[in-house]
C-alpha cells in the first residue's frame, strides 16, 4: 500500500509539472517581453519611415557569408547584403567546397561587384571553418555573419552593430531572424514561433541574464571578442550555441536587437523539422558537457538560470514522453 501511495502521488507531482511548467515559463517571457519593450524597444526608431541609422565614427562593416551548394539562393542574398542602406561596408562570399554551380556564380558576381570579395575552400570544411576564414580575410572590428540563403533587411547591419559601438563588453549581438517559407503548414507554423515565442524568450533572456545562444542565420561579433575566445570550434555541431558559451563564459556579454530582420529559409516537412531540432538538442548538449566545470564559477552566475531553464525544460520533455508512453 506504501508503494501504491508513493506511486500515486509521484504521478500526481509529474502531471502537474508537466502542466505548470509551460505556464511559468509563458509568464515569465511575456513579463520579460513587456519589461524589454517598455525599457528599451518603444524609445527605438522602428518601421519603413524610420531614418537610416547613423553609426558614431562611421566604422567599416564586414559582412560574411558562408555558403555550401547555395546556387539557387546565393545571388539574392548577396544583392540583399549589398542593399544595405548603411554605405560602410564589405561583403565576404567564402564558398566551403560547393560541388554545384555556387562557385561560377559567386566568381561572375565578384567581377562585377567592387565591394565583394570571395575565398574558395578547396573541399567542404563545415560552417566553422568558413566563418574562421572569412573573419580572417575581414577587414573590420565588426563581423555580420549570415547564412547563404538568408536575406538582410536594407538597415540590419547596422543596427546589429550598434550595441557595441556603446558598450565595449558586447562581444555580440544576435538579429530577429523571419521566416520566408510559407507554402506549408510546418512553414507557416514555425512563422508564428519566430515571430512571437523565440522574440519573446531572447528578449527575456536579455534581461533576466545572458542569451542562451546567438541566431546562426544572423549575427554579429566583435573580432577582438572572437580572437580572445579563439572563434568558432570546428568540432561542435552546433558552432551558434557554442561561441555564445565561450564569450559569455568570458565575461563578454550579447545582446539582442530585434530591428536587425533577416529573411531566412526552414524545414517545411515533419521530416526536416525533426531532423533539424534533433540537431539543435544534441548541440546544446553537446555545449552543457563541455562548460559544465566552468559553469559554476562565482563569476559566470548570470549562466546559471540558463542552464536551470535547459535542464527543467528537458525534464519536462521526458516526462511528456513517459506520460504518452
Amino acid at each position: 500500500i506504501p508503494l501504491c501511495v508513493a506511486y500515486f502521488h509521484s504521478g500526481e507531482l509529474m502531471m502537474r509539472f508537466v502542466f505548470f511548467w509551460p505556464f511559468f515559463m509563458s509568464i515569465m517571457w511575456i513579463v520579460g517581453g513587456v519589461y524589454f519593450w517598455v525599457y528599451r524597444e518603444r524609445h527605438w526608431p522602428w518601421g519603413e519611415n524610420a531614418p537610416a541609422p547613423q553609426l558614431k565614427d562611421n566604422p567599416s562593416i564586414s559582412i560574411i557569408i558562408p555558403c555550401f551548394n547555395e546556387e539557387k539562393n546565393v545571388e539574392e542574398t548577396i544583392h540583399a547584403a549589398l542593399a544595405q542602406r548603411y554605405e560602410n561596408i564589405e561583403v565576404i562570399a567564402v564558398n566551403d567546397g560547393s560541388t554545384d554551380k555556387t562557385r561560377a556564380i559567386l566568381d561572375r558576381m565578384a567581377a562585377q561587384i567592387p565591394h565583394l570579395r570571395v575565398i574558395h575552400l578547396a573541399q567542404n570544411q563545415g560552417k566553422a571553418i568558413a566563418l574562421k576564414t572569412g573573419a580572417a580575410a575581414a577587414k573590420s572590428e565588426y563581423l555580420v555573419c549570415i547564412d547563404g540563403d538568408a536575406l538582410l533587411d536594407r538597415d540590419a547591419a547596422a543596427y546589429i552593430v550598434e550595441p557595441m559601438l556603446y558598450n565595449p563588453r558586447v562581444g555580440a549581438v544576435t538579429g530577429n531572424p523571419r521566416i520566408r517559407t510559407r507554402s506549408t503548414l510546418v512553414g507557416k507554423i514555425q512563422v508564428g514561433e519566430y515571430s512571437s515565442i523565440i522574440g519573446l524568450i531572447k528578449r527575456t533572456q536579455r534581461i533576466y541574464g545572458n542569451v542562451f545562444t546567438v541566431s546562426g542565420v544572423i549575427a554579429a561579433f566583435r573580432r577582438s571578442a572572437l580572437a580572445e575566445v579563439g572563434y568558432w570550434s570546428d568540432d561542435m555541431i552546433t558552432e551558434d550555441i557554442d561561441i555564445s558559451w565561450k564569450l559569455q563564459l568570458n565575461q563578454w556579454t550579447i545582446f539582442y536587437e530585434p530591428r536587425a530582420l533577416c529573411w531566412i529559409l526552414m524545414p517545411e516537412t515533419l521530416k526536416g523539422l525533426w531532423k533539424q531540432r534533433l540537431r539543435w538538442a544534441q548541440g546544446g548538449a553537446e555545449v552543457f558537457l563541455k562548460n559544465m566545470t566552468r559553469l559554476w564559477r562565482k563569476e559566470n552566475f548570470r549562466m546559471w538560470p540558463l542552464f536551470f531553464e535547459y535542464c527543467l525544460t528537458t525534464i519536462w520533455a521526458f516526462t511528456c514522453l513517459v506520460g504518452f508512453i
